[in-house]
C-alpha cells in the first residue's frame, strides 16, 4: 500500500506543478491591445496587483512541490539516506505544515485574483469602474482559464495534504495518545 501511496503522491505533485506553472504562464503571457477612444489601450495582468501576486505565488508553490517531488524520488531511489525513526516524525510534521501552508497561500492568492477579476467582469458603477471584459474578451477568457487551473491545482494539493497527514498519523499508536508505534511496542 505504501508503494501505491508514494506513486499517487508523486502523480498528484507532478500534476499540481503542471497546473501551477500553466496558471502562471497563462497569466504572465496574457495581454490584449484594442483601439478604444482614439488610442490603443493594452490590458495586461500586471495592471491588477492580485494577478501579479498570483503569478509569483504559483511559481513559488510549484517550486516547493517540485523540490518535494525530487526529495521523495531521491529517497526512494536510495540516493539520500533515510532518517532514523525519531527524526522522521519531526520531518513528517514539518512536511504536513509546509503542505498546508502551500495550499492555503495558493488558495488565498487564487481567491484574491478571482475577486479582482470579477470586478473586471461586472464593474462597479458606484466607483465609476467600467466593465472591461466586454472590450477585452480574449484577455478575460484567458484569465478565467488560468484561475480554473489554479483552483484545480489547489484541489490536488488538498489531496496531497491528506496523504501527508495519513503518512504522519500512521506513525502513532492507535491505542495511546501521542505515543509512537515503535516506542509502544
Amino acid at each position: 500500500m505504501k508503494y501505491h501511496m508514494e506513486n499517487t503522491e508523486a502523480f498528484l505533485r507532478l500534476s499540481s506543478v503542471f497546473l501551477l506553472v500553466l496558471t502562471a504562464l497563462l497569466l504572465g503571457l496574457d495581454h490584449q491591445t484594442k483601439f478604444v477612444l482614439f488610442a490603443y489601450r493594452k490590458a495586461s495582468f500586471d495592471e491588477v496587483n492580485a494577478l501579479l501576486v498570483l503569478v509569483y505565488v504559483d511559481a513559488v508553490v510549484a517550486g516547493y512541490n517540485l523540490v518535494r517531488l525530487f526529495g521523495k524520488c531521491s529517497m526512494s531511489a536510495g540516493l539520500v539516506k533515510q532518517n532514523p525513526q525519531g527524526s522522521s516524525v519531526y520531518l513528517a510534521w514539518l512536511s504536513l505544515l509546509l503542505d498546508q501552508i502551500a495550499v492555503y497561500v495558493a488558495f488565498g492568492a487564487n481567491s484574491a485574483a478571482f475577486q479582482a477579476s470579477l470586478i473586471a467582469v461586472t464593474g462597479i458603477s458606484e466607483f465609476q469602474w467600467m466593465k472591461l471584459c466586454n472590450k477585452y474578451s480574449r484577455f478575460c477568457f484567458q484569465i478565467g482559464g488560468a484561475l480554473s487551473c489554479g483552483y484545480l491545482a489547489c484541489l490536488l494539493m488538498i489531496f496531497i495534504s491528506f496523504i501527508t497527514a495519513f503518512n504522519l498519523f500512521r506513525l502513532y499508536s492507535p491505542k495511546k495518545l501521542f505515543l509512537l508505534k515503535s516506542i509502544s511496542g
